[in-house]
């Protein structure tokens, strides 16, 4: 609801001010579905069928960004900019409206609390105990809790720490590309705003692709693997599928940096663009199933430590992409971060399968058992 009001209230700003305030308001409600959303899967689906899950969830974050310049471009072309907020806070209406119908209560605990209260008002006797009955804490303790832990995860936890600034790093990326887009196909390739935002689908095809013809392999390799290691699964074997996905990433970049460095055929820089996305997509939902199955209990908390860094990167980014590419142009620019892409994510999952496993039996904090505050 925070999201909704103040997107609506960004197209009645009539200043810069109004509109950053609005813009920081409701992104702050709209960050609640990435920080709640990995629990909510660790919930409802066994290790098993997570990867198909989590690439169904992985991708919509992702495609966001993709899709919706396309309408914003349409929009703003034959509108106003007003009504790129209106536009979307109708849509986001539609989408709460059948939350509040259909979504339901997924935390284990918080159920079985339910069901012992319901039995007991049922029989008139105080004869069924759900877990954690027994801990009669205020809802500001609970609050006060559940806002810490995500920062103590990710200032304690190296599992946590590695993925979120890799996670962080990948998603700034996507942003770095998503900010050249607009001068590139308006200025460079001379198109119109409408015409040039129909490029985002490069991006929105990659993400798909990325995200749904993996997914059930994820699973598939999972089971694979788990019946090697006598039945027993471990977050370790999400790792595997992360090795296409970063060598894709930097792969990517050059065709998309040196085709539009040399001005060739528009297909050209979408088909970098898309083989990029894909890759960004592939490390997430690998990533993402890693922490919720190393952090089952506190899979919301996890996800939620590392969304701040990737939220943080995906603003921060944008921010030297102008002088960034002023200096090196597209083919150095994009050349860059490829070769600092290589360098963090090739090896990145090799070191999570040899050491992961070590990590998290250092880690203080025993994933869903003693990280309780």
């Amino acid at each position: 609801m925070l999201f909704l009001a103040f997107n609506l209230a960004c197209g009645f700003a009539q200043n810069k001010g109004q509109l950053m305030a609005f813009r920081f308001l409701a992104g702050l409600g709209g960050s609640a579905p990435l920080g709640v959303g990995g629990g909510v899967l660790a919930d409802v689906w066994s290790p098993d069928q997570r990867g198909l899950s989590v690439s169904i969830y992985s991708l919509a974050p992702l495609l966001g960004p993709a899709i919706g310049p396309i309408a914003g471009g349409f929009i703003t072309e034959n509108t106003t900019w007003r009504w790129t907020f209106w536009a979307t806070t109708m849509a986001d209406a539609i989408v709460q409206f059948l939350g509040i119908i259909f979504l339901r209560e997924s935390y284990a605990l918080l159920l079985l609390q339910r069901k012992a209260a319901k039995l007991n008002k049922e029989s008139g006797q105080e004869i069924y105990i759900g877990p954690g009955a027994t801990q009669h804490h205020t809802i500001g303790h609970v609050l006060r809790h559940s806002l810490i832990r995500p920062a103590k995860m990710l200032a304690t936890q190296p599992i946590v720490q590695a993925l979120a600034i890799y996670m962080a790093f990948i998603y700034g990326l996507m942003y770095l590309v998503l900010s050249t887009f607009p001068t590139l196909w308006t200025t460079v390739y001379g198109e119109s705003v409408g015409t040039g935002s129909l490029n985002y689908l490069s991006l929105g095809i990659g993400f798909l692709l990325g995200s749904q013809i993996p997914a059930h392999l994820n699973d598939s390799v999972y089971r694979r693997l788990k019946a090697r290691n006598s039945g027993l699964g471990t977050p370790e074997f999400r790792v595997p599928l992360m090795i296409p996905g970063s060598l894709l990433v930097p792969f990517g970049l050059f065709i998309y940096g040196w085709t539009a460095q040399y001005h060739t055929h528009w297909i050209f820089p979408n088909l970098g663009a898309a083989i990029f996305a894909a890759g960004v997509v592939m490390c997430f939902q690998c990533m993402q199933t890693y922490l919720i199955e190393a952090y089952t209990t506190f899979a919301a908390s996890a996800v939620a430590a590392a969304t701040v860094l990737r939220s943080l990167a995906g603003f921060g980014f944008p921010l030297f992409a102008p002088s960034m590419y002023d200096s090196l142009q597209h083919g150095w620019g994009n050349s860059l971060v490829a070769f600092i892409a290589i360098g963090l994510g090739i090896p990145a999952p090799f070191l999570l399968w040899a050491f992961g496993e070590k990590l998290r039996g250092k880690s203080p904090y025993v994933a869903g058992t003693t990280l309780n505050g």
